[in-house]
């Protein structure tokens, strides 16, 4: 023990003398440049097309697959969906292996296999590589289409369609893509309910035979193999697929718009606004300026220290992180820049934003910002230059983007060799300021006006990016007061019915991921609630309140009621709040607000927006600010559906939103029944 203390005193004391003879006045000098050596894949070539490269590397025991279908861009036109849709349908068997036997033998082999429309993916210990690779052929060459498996598949889709209908997100990315590329190219088509429901298991297996053919595939492997026992077992598993020709298909190609503009769409919904500035690009990885493009972009928003992210998050705090890119695609690409911001400062992001783009078009980069930039971009490719997976896609890229051998071997010397004129004309080139679309999707009612007194003309666009008209700002009437608008809802649900119940017992069921979830809700008018939810008899979790007190329960954990929450629950508490809350000075009436298509009053109440329709009266739902691991998202609650019990209309189904819908429906409600003290403990 002392002999191990003497040794770590001494190391200790040298590092110490080293570091003092450091002269920290002076920066250190840089090393030499880091060399990588990357293995050169062997090459063959099957009859059928199929082109395949091997690189072997046998420090560990294990091997990457890779295939990858290059096909010329084709569009789907009402058929969209159907590309993906095939590749989803893939790895379910084939007609010699059912579906469970196929999964199960990858599973037992500790192995992956996936499939999708572009191809598949395998990663195995080598010693299963002959079977990997066998099955890999076969659910590519002889897959199992099943109409059970095909009905799952569209209505996941479907699923996946309706929870993402109210996501800001998902819609700004769709209207980008549009907008950038046109509806009618294959990069600007999109998915709709109604294309997936015009599809059957036919279109599948047609789609499969025109587009899945070898003569535009490569087959990529890398690992602990031997090439000449791969192209044996490659040329005996692959042999059978038949090559075909690829249907050929006409689009317009993209432009970008003569004048900068504004491309505003409405998301009422929104609680951040989505903001992209937007060009087409053609930038090819066998330009002379590809790598100072890469730079450019670097330093524009590709890193954390970019301008973009220093400007919008670090200096402002709008948002939490702003980023740009610019693809280099073998067919059209595109470069953005955007973030997501709040919505009281959107119009202010897009005026820094393209402060920023400016800046990065007219002045070149400092030499200290040029070489951290160059550092970080060398650091990355070092680290991932070993990785199986990374090696693959180098052999690919050679090969579908005509890339010279050495390209990659030349990465680190082409970087360090960009200068800042570069990096400026490069910027200029592939990042426009004067005929870039700034795309905004946010909520107009609260971030319109503002955008409308910037220098650029606005044109307004839907969720799908048809042009429309500009969202009509609809006007409260002078004689509608907040308690005007809740007094209509009590009337509207039972009026004197509801001001008389003392008590609610409700039910309700929902599913989640194939199980059962119930909820229990018991609720009084002297302001007692209890929230249960189960699952299988277990209780979940758990919200009790007393009238005073209270707390929550959920993965054995407690947690009480804070003061704030205290005081929400006095009024969350009762069986309708909206009797007591008549006359709370809390609550603002905003204006009129589309909700499910329909205009309502909306009603502020802190965080919470709450949507009363304006012809019924009834509450349509609610929209709440939530915060959750550094975002920001809007929790929707809606409510459908009202039918009458004993007197009193209550929503039979109520859908929570998070990014994902929960549907609970009701299964019983009971009012004015005797309720024990107990139930609040």
């Amino acid at each position: 023990m002392m002999k191990k203390l003497i040794y770590i005193f001494t190391m200790v004391f040298i590092a110490a003398g080293a570091n003092a003879q450091i002269d920290r006045s002076q920066q250190p000098k840089p090393g030499p440049a880091p060399k990588v050596k990357l293995e050169k894949p062997k090459t063959f070539e099957l009859k059928n097309g199929l082109k395949v490269m091997v690189v072997e590397n046998h420090k560990l025991p294990r091997v990457n697959i890779n295939l990858s279908i290059d096909n010329p861009l084709f569009t789907e036109g009402s058929k969209k969906g159907i590309d993906d849709l095939t590749g989803f349908l893939l790895g379910n068997g084939t007609s010699k292996i059912s579906k469970d036997d196929y999964q199960e033998e990858v599973d037992f082999m500790g192995a992956s296999i996936y499939f999708n429309s572009k191809g598949a993916y395998a990663n195995a210990l080598s010693r299963y590589f002959p079977r990997v690779i066998e099955m890999m052929a076969q659910g590519i060459i002889d897959p199992n289409f099943t109409q059970e498996d095909f009905d799952k598949e569209t209505a996941r889709t479907i699923d996946g369609l309706k929870a993402g209908e109210k996501s800001v997100q998902e819609n700004a990315m769709r209207v980008e893509n549009v907008l950038v590329y046109g509806a009618n190219h294959p990069k600007g088509e999109f998915v709709t309910e109604e294309k997936i429901k015009s599809l059957n298991l036919n279109d599948v297996k047609n789609h499969f035979k025109n587009y899945f053919v070898p003569n535009h595939a490569y087959l990529t492997i890398v690992g602990d193999v031997k090439f000449n026992d791969v192209k044996k077992m490659v040329e005996k598993e692959f042999a059978g697929w038949k090559k075909g020709n690829i249907p050929t298909s006409n689009f317009p190609a993209p432009k970008d718009v003569s004048k900068t503009e504004i491309n505003f769409v409405d998301m009422p919904n929104a609680v951040q606004s989505e903001i992209a500035i937007l060009n087409v690009s053609n930038l090819k990885m066998t330009d002379k300026d590809y790598y100072p493009a890469l730079v450019a972009n670097q330093i524009y928003g590709g890193d954390f220290n970019s301008y973009l992210n220093m400007a919008l998050r670090e200096k402002h705090g709008w948002t939490y992180g702003a980023r740009s890119s610019v693809n280099a695609d073998k067919h059209v690409g595109k470069a953005r820049g955007g973030a997501s911001v709040r919505n009281e400062v959107t119009d202010s992001a897009v005026v820094v934003a393209m402060a920023e783009l400016n800046r990065i078009r007219t002045t070149k980069p400092d030499a200290e910002t040029l070489a951290t930039v160059k550092a970080g971009m060398i650091g990355r490719f070092v680290m991932n230059a070993e990785k199986p997976e990374t090696v693959a896609g180098f052999a690919l890229r050679t090969q579908t983007q005509n890339l010279p051998d050495n390209f990659y071997e030349n990465y680190i010397q082409n970087i360090n060799a960009v200068t800042p004129e570069q990096v400026q004309a490069a910027a200029q080139k592939y990042f426009s300021y004067d005929n870039a679309r700034i795309l905004v999707v946010g909520k107009a009612s609260e971030v319109l006006a503002a955008l409308e007194k910037l220098p650029y003309k606005i044109n307004y666009f839907d969720r799908f990016g048809k042009p429309t008209t500009k969202p009509e700002q609809k006007t409260v009437d002078s004689n509608v007061t907040v308690k005007t608008v809740l007094d209509n809802y009590i009337a509207a649900i039972g009026g004197d019915k509801v001001r008389a119940v003392k008590t609610s017992i409700a039910v309700y069921e929902a599913e989640a991921q194939g199980m059962k979830l119930n909820l229990k809700e018991i609720n009084t008018s002297d302001g007692k609630t209890k929230q249960e939810m189960s699952m299988m008899g277990q209780v979940m979790s758990k919200k009790v309140f007393d009238g005073n007190t209270g707390y929550e329960m959920g993965q054995g954990q407690r947690k009480d009621l804070d003061a704030e929450e205290i005081a929400e629950m006095k009024y969350d508490a009762l069986p309708f709040p909206e009797v007591a809350l008549a006359d709370n000075k809390n609550l603002k009436l905003i204006g009129i607000e589309s909700f499910e298509g329909k205009d309502a009053y909306v009603i502020e109440k802190g965080d919470t927006k709450s949507y009363y329709d304006i012809n019924t009266g009834l509450k349509l739902g609610a929209v709440s600010n939530v915060e959750a691991q550094g975002q920001t998202f809007s929790q929707t609650i809606t409510f459908e559906d009202y039918k009458e019990f004993d007197g009193v209309k209550v929503p039979q189904k109520i859908t929570l939103d998070v990014g994902m819908k929960l549907e609970f429906n009701l299964q019983d409600i009971q009012f004015n029944q005797p309720v024990s003290d107990d139930e609040f403990q």
